[in-house]
């Protein structure tokens, strides 16, 4: 039982990154996304968004992935707001942001004043 939970943990936090913003495309060219993002409403990719944000700046602060709720909230919102439909098209088929993508979630974690993971 204890297998499995770690290693749901470990593909969650993997899967999570995807959806960051630092992380490159090339890191992420055996990765499978999750089928379901193919189908998944704008407010799920945000809570993914979200959550992969909140675990990201987590290990990079070293502090509890809750604290990050609000300004991974707002990383999340003002990523999804500026994407167009072929870059939310993109994340949906490949599980994480494209390199035009990229740049506007990098604009955002600046305007939501967290560190950037890169």
């Amino acid at each position: 039982m204890r297998l499995r939970t770690l290693l749901a943990a470990g593909l969650l936090t993997f899967g999570a990154t995807a959806a960051f913003a630092g992380a490159s495309s090339s890191q992420f060219e055996a990765y499978q996304p999750d089928p379901a993002l193919r189908t998944a409403p704008t407010s799920e990719l945000e809570a993914r968004v979200r959550r992969s944000c909140a675990v990201v700046q987590a290990r990079m602060q070293n502090a509890a992935e809750t604290s990050f709720e609000r300004p991974c909230g707002c990383y999340a919102k003002t990523t999804l707001r500026a994407l167009d439909a072929s870059e939310i098209a993109a994340y949906r088929t490949t599980g994480y942001f494209n390199d035009s993508a990229r740049a506007k979630a990098l604009n955002a974690i600046d305007s939501c004043k967290l560190p950037r993971p890169i």
